[in-house]
């Protein structure tokens, strides 16, 4: 019906009996409703009556009819209904907005139903609304703390009786935390979802979404179903898309292509990166494990990443097992690359029961086992008798019982290579191969810069203690990894400055640059370590240095444990003295890191209750450390109580650091002690408490830890919560980088400066290693904040957003690194400014510029040990021996290719973009003395008149006399000239220093620095050729992996490379093979003699430099023995008259400079 301008007529043939008139009109207004709606909306009521009677043929197009009108009119749920009663009228295949609306409420319609269903989350609703809490932690007879009621309710002895029935992180639903939200529930009038129960037609809802799947499925985009599946907790359909994925790939090409395997990665990265409940993401990993064990050739990576995280130990030795057992290079492979895969992403806890599972395979009566493995076999036995933490998940734990006979019958039956190959299993899992490689790597590669160290060490005054231990921070940083020492032999006389806490940390920095020196950590530290001494007798030696060198063995052997744990915690039961207690205690927690070991707990909870405020604060840390993540009941209800004992603000701060570890990754488990300690008066409590949001969320991005840290941030009365609440963002949104300097712009503007500290360090540990832009553009201008602390957190952060990033990867660099050697240099910045660029000058070169700071591993997991790093290093605030713990973040970047034997081959891979890309950062050209520069002699132009008349008349006398001189040929050059260069003519001294003056006029202006590096970088880069070979254990960066491809036609790698070590498949083992021989484990350290005394210590000290050689290897090692006989030195001690000499030697010596200069 053309040129129909009214729709008056067809409406009132709704009105006639004829029911074939009524059809008409139905037909000819759903043509033309998109034109008329609005006179047919007075009529609607006529439609639905149409609709409702069962005796009209016609239904369906009525409702086709009511749905348009009510689409037009913006009632999108009414229009959704009568579209459902449409049938198959409403179809699917026509195109518009209308059925794009439509179809879109359809499946948010759909998802609030299905979540509604969830049984688990009914279950939660119901058992979270009539919570009454108890002033007393639920407990077996014995004293063990309940697993189930970890899970639900971890009470907590407050004040108060009882803690708020809702908690604001309880995790009902997101809707929990919004009110608005709440309004469009499935219970109330109105909503699309009571209107589809009242009016019953959810079987015409389900046909429509039946249809939308099937066109997907044929479409083959089945990531459209995982998103709906997931969001409505419906875990039947999303194992119909997988089956329904393999099965499409089947009929195509028979078996399993790479599409599968990535539909299984993109459902993994979905569950660990977008779903923030905890129990729905066990659920959905748990039906990937199911489903990846039934596929006969399944993708045993994606299997170890389900197994860790729902910490199914039994079924990772069962992977490990039947991996062996088949005997073919592939798979044993693949079984080793799953273990290292293991020891990157698991818990010591995790590894020793399955390492002690793949002890059974193996009969004991073989031959006789090195001597440290039987001790560490012996500590596993220990161990697994203990009674254990709670467990990371509510589940039964009734599978690793059937393994355990199984293994035992299979032991007999596996071969002799079989047994080889598990004995090789257990080394990786024991993370010897991994700290090996690394340390190896990081000795051939150190690119750090002796004369950066020495600019900072001549710039900041040793005896100030602030700047000593700022320049050890900074040695120890820069050289983390490496065993590269040298520093301190070089400058034994700086070293012998330190005193007390400075000394502590210095001798502590010996474990962060040997960190994974694993063969010969023991020997570096015996000369600084305590001594047994018969009984009576005297302690000697420093027992700063001793308490230093017991925390710097815990951080060369951090998260190996082994014999290392049982060596500190020996020396820390002895130890009568609070500062060796304060050592050990640091020493066990990084060392003992995650084993849950109640033996090591209860050794730290008898020096706490000794109630000392020195040892107290390094306790209360190391309980967390020992039970990271576990949620042990007792061990929060003993910290807790403690906490509110004590006078001590130390004790309580370390205890509320403690609390907030052993909640690591607990997520909705740790809402109830999360209120707790947010209601709690003492603000060091609270400030707890917003350290377990940030460690129990951390990498989530959930949003309601976020919106209560930001209401935290704004709202409490103290200064140290609410900087820690803004800098907590920074760990729970760290997988969502971009978002945080979006979130943090107002706050960097806050007129409180704890708060700008706090957004600029949320900055430097979520985007760190990224070179962010938008996180360089909020911390430049915090450079110059009124406040020292935060241009020392600005300077941190930049160091950490650019550690290894150079300008082509980010133009700023450069500019900033000029920026930090001016702050370091100017005398009247201040001390806390200064010691903030220290430290970010260590950090942005951590690991000889071969490190990077990661909060999550190369296969996409939480990095344990780099995420409790950083939250320890931000207590640098109150204590700085505490800084250290950062090194627990460095992350080496390399690409490690080992074969099946363990052993590291020679050969190449390709990288397809130009080498200055991903290139080391160029080398800083530090000036060592500076003079003042000359002010410009302002010349009259009378002078300038009577020069140039002066030089004519030489030229002229030149030109007259007849001698031609070998200096004849340049003058043409300045007498040829025209106007402008006559004004310029002058003798070349005179040229010289205008050109050296142009040239330090140019460096001076911002602008010109940048523009030029820049342009000369673009142009060497347009100059360079794409794609170059790259060697074995060569630097790597992870924004590189992308481009790397394995061309070699020998080595091949068992899956995509990540990072890390890499299994290669030798092709061809039958040919003789080139391998990289470990040098960094094989140099050998001679350690330092006993001291008796500080003159004997001085000549030892001076001895040993000349008798060291001027090979790395050697030099390396020589730094920790030399300097042992300046740290060792006892401080201020009158009992020994003999060791008055050393400080008067050198108080003599600096006096007769001063009486020189005089």
């Amino acid at each position: 019906m053309v040129g129909l301008i009214s729709a008056a007529g067809l409406i009132g043939f709704l009105a006639e009996p004829d029911p074939e008139l009524r059809v008409f009109a139905l037909k000819q207004l759903d043509t033309q409703v998109d034109l008329l709606w609005t006179e047919i909306a007075n009529s609607i009521s006529q439609i639905e009556e149409l609709y409702e009677d069962e005796s009209f043929s016609e239904r369906e197009l009525a409702a086709l009819v009511a749905a348009k009108v009510y689409y037009h009119l913006g009632e999108y749920n009414e229009s959704m209904a009568f579209a459902l009663g449409a049938g198959k009228l409403f179809s699917l295949d026509q195109t518009g907005e209308f059925e794009d609306t439509i179809i879109s409420k359809c499946v948010d319609t759909y998802i609030a139903l299905s979540a509604s269903r969830d049984p688990s989350l009914a279950a939660t609703s119901s058992n979270q609304q009539p919570l009454q809490l108890s002033t007393a932690f639920p407990q077996h007879s014995d004293g063990t703390a309940n697993t189930a009621a970890s899970l639900t309710s971890p009470t907590t002895p407050f004040s108060q009786s009882a803690l708020p029935s809702r908690s604001l992180l309880s995790r009902e639903n997101t809707a929990s935390f919004d009110q608005a939200p709440a309004d469009t529930g499935t219970g109330l009038d109105g909503s699309p979802e009571s209107i589809i129960q009242q009016r019953g037609i959810q079987k015409q809802l389900q046909r429509i979404i039946e249809q939308l799947f099937e066109r997907c499925f044929q479409s083959k985009r089945y990531r459209q179903v995982v998103g709906i599946a997931i969001e409505a907790r419906n875990l039947d359909i999303l194992r119909r898309v997988i089956l329904r994925a393999s099965e499409d790939e089947k009929k195509e090409s028979g078996e399993v292509t790479r599409h599968g395997k990535e539909l299984m990665d993109y459902i993994l990265d979905i569950c660990m990166s977008v779903v923030q409940e905890r129990g729905l993401r066990n659920d959905i990993l748990r039906l990937i494990l199911e489903l990846l064990n039934d596929i006969p050739s399944p993708d045993y990576f994606s299997i170890a990443k389900c197994v860790v995280y729902l910490d199914q130990h039994s079924m990772a030795s069962d992977i490990v097992r039947q991996l062996v057992e088949r005997g073919d290079a592939r798979s044993l492979a693949v079984a080793y690359q799953i273990s290292f895969d293991l020891y990157d992403n698991s818990t010591q806890e995790f590894l020793k029961k399955v390492r002690a599972e793949l002890e059974e395979l193996i009969p004991s009566e073989e031959g006789p086992k090195p001597v440290e493995e039987n001790t560490e076999d012996k500590m596993e036995a220990e161990a697994d008798n203990a009674q254990e933490s709670d467990q990371l998940l509510q589940q039964p734990e009734d599978q690793p019982a059937a393994p355990k006979s199984s293994s035992l019958e299979n032991g007999a039956k596996l071969s002799k290579e079989a047994r080889a190959a598990v004995r090789a299993v257990r080394q990786i899992l024991d993370g010897v191969n991994t700290i090996q490689l690394s340390l190896e790597f990081l000795f051939r590669s150190n690119r750090a810069e002796m004369s950066i160290l020495n600019k900072v060490k001549d710039s900041l005054e040793a005896r100030n203690s602030i700047y000593h231990t700022a320049v050890t921070l900074s040695n120890a940083f820069m050289h983390a990894g490496t065993t590269h020492d040298k520093f301190f032999r070089d400058n034994l006389e700086w070293l012998g400055k330190a005193v007390n806490w400075s000394k502590f940390t210095a001798t502590a920095a010996l474990g962060v640059i040997h960190r994974g020196n694993l063969t010969q950590g023991q020997k570096l530290l015996a000369p600084y370590l305590p001594k047994d001494n018969p009984s009576g007798a005297p302690n000697t030696g420093s027992s700063y240095s001793q308490g230093g060198s017991l925390y710097a063995f815990g951080l060369i052997y951090a998260n190996h444990e082994g014999w290392a744990v049982d060596l500190i915690r020996d020396h820390f039961k002895k130890a009568t003295e609070e500062v060796v207690q304060h050592g050990g205690a640091l020493g066990l927690g990084v060392a003992g890191m995650g084993t849950g070991d109640e033996g090591i707990y209860d050794d730290l909870k008898g020096v706490l209750y000794t109630d000392s405020a020195i040892n107290g604060e390094a306790v209360g840390l190391s309980m967390g450390l020992i039970m990271l993540g576990s949620g042990n009941l007792k061990a929060l209800e003993d910290m807790i109580q403690y906490a509110h004992d004590t006078q001590h603000e130390k004790i309580v701060r370390g205890l509320a650091m403690g609390m907030a570890l052993i909640m690591y990754g607990r997520q909705e488990s740790a809402d109830e002690l999360i209120s707790g300690l947010l209601s709690d008066p003492d603000p060091t409590l609270r400030y707890g408490g917003i350290m377990t949001i940030a460690l129990a969320y951390c990498g989530t991005g959930s949003n309601k830890a976020v919106r209560k840290l930001l209401h935290v941030a704004v709202s409490d009365v103290s200064d140290d919560v609410r900087r820690v609440a803004v800098m907590s963002l920074g760990f729970v949104l760290f997988r969502k980088y971009n978002s945080v300097p979006r979130m943090v712009e107002l706050l960097a503007e806050s007129y409180n400066p704890h708060v700008r500290y706090g957004a600029a360090m949320a900055l430097g540990i979520s985007c760190a290693g990224t070179g962010l832009d938008e996180a360089i553009d909020l911390l430049e201008p915090l450079l110059k904040d009124p406040t020292d602390f935060v241009r020392q957190g600005a300077l941190i952060s930049l160091a950490m957003v650019l550690i290894q990033q150079n300008e082509a990867m980010n133009s700023k660099v450069g500019t900033i690194r000029k920026t930090m050697q001016k702050i370091i240099s100017d005398r009247h910045e201040d001390a806390m400014a200064k010691f903030g660029c220290a430290i970010a000058m260590g950090i942005i070169d951590a690991g000889g510029r071969n490190c990077t700071i990661s909060l999550q591993t190369q296969t996409g997991n939480l990095n344990m040990q780099g995420i409790v790093g950083a939250a320890v290093f931000t207590q640098y605030w109150y204590w700085f021996p505490l800084t250290h713990f950062l090194s627990l973040s460095f992350t080496p970047t390399a690409v490690i290719g080992v074969d099946q034997k363990l052993e590291v081959p020679v050969f190449k891979f390709h990288c397809n973009t130009r080498p200055s890309l991903f290139d080391y950062p160029p080398e800083q050209q530090t000036k060592t003395d500076e003079a003042p520069e000359k002010v410009k002699t302002a010349v009259l132009s009378t002078t300038a008149q009577a020069k140039r008349r002066a030089q004519r008349k030489e030229k002229q006398q030149r030109r007259e006399s007849m001698d031609v001189d070998q200096p004849a040929p340049p003058t043409p050059k300045i007498s040829t000239g025209d106007k402008d260069e006559d004004k310029m003519d002058t003798d070349e001294v005179a040229v010289k220093e205008d050109d050296a003056k142009e040239t330090e006029k140019k460096d001076s202006k911002n602008g010109e620095k940048e523009s030029a590096p820049a342009e000369g970088l673009k142009k060497k880069m347009e100059k360079e050729k794409v794609g170059y070979e790259m060697k074995n254990m060569s630097r790597v960066l992870p924004a590189q992996l992308k481009y790397l491809t394995f061309t070699d036609s020998r080595y091949a790698p068992v899956k995509r490379p990540t990072g890390g070590v890499i299994l290669v498949l030798d092709t061809q083992p039958e040919k003789e093979r080139e391998i990289i021989e470990l040098k960094a484990t094989k140099v050998e350290t001679k350690p330092a003699p006993a001291a008796q005394g500080p003159v004997s210590q001085a000549q030892g000290s001076d001895q040993a430099a000349p008798q060291t050689p001027a090979q790395q290897p050697t030099t390396n090692t020589g730094g920790a023995a030399a300097a042992a006989g300046v740290l060792t030195a006892i401080d201020e001690d009158e009992e020994g008259a003999e060791e008055a000499p050393l400080p008067e030697e050198f108080d003599y010596h600096s006096d007769n400079e001063g009486d020189g200069e005089h």
